[in-house]
């Protein structure tokens, strides 16, 4: 993943994720607890609109073009048949935070790395004034 990269955490997403590190333990889900601790942490009303939040819809594509369009969920709302992807899982905590345009680079298997490019957050809970989700 690109550690230069800034990420945009709202408080309470910030608060929760906490919390929930906490509960599931900080050494098992390292990489999310990395994120929070260099994202910017800013107010639900001041978050910009095309940031990945807890609870948004985001469209993401790869160097083909292929693309795919998942919510980020808390781990209890995780259900991939739904497309809704935990914050906990390893592609889940690395779009959090990031904005349209912003890029990641995923490992696969056999020391392969695919580019995902956040292509559009088609809903964001702040920006459609849902922030208590």
């Amino acid at each position: 993943m690109n550690s230069a990269r800034d990420i945009y955490v709202t408080r309470q997403d910030f608060d929760r994720l906490s919390r929930l590190l906490e509960i599931h333990g900080h050494e098992r889900y390292g990489a999310l607890e990395e994120e929070l601790g260099r994202a910017r942490i800013v107010d639900s009303a001041a978050i910009p609109a095309d940031v990945v939040t807890m609870n948004s819809r985001v469209r993401f594509q790869d160097e083909s073009g292929e693309e795919l369009e998942i919510t980020l969920v808390y781990p209890q709302d995780a259900d991939v048949d739904q497309g809704k992807v935990s914050v906990l899982a390893p592609v889940g905590s690395a779009l959090l935070g990031l904005s349209v345009g912003q890029s990641i680079e995923w490992p696969m298997p056999k020391n392969e790395r695919r580019r995902l490019r956040v292509a559009a957050v088609t809903y964001q809970p702040e920006a459609s004034g849902d922030v208590n989700l």
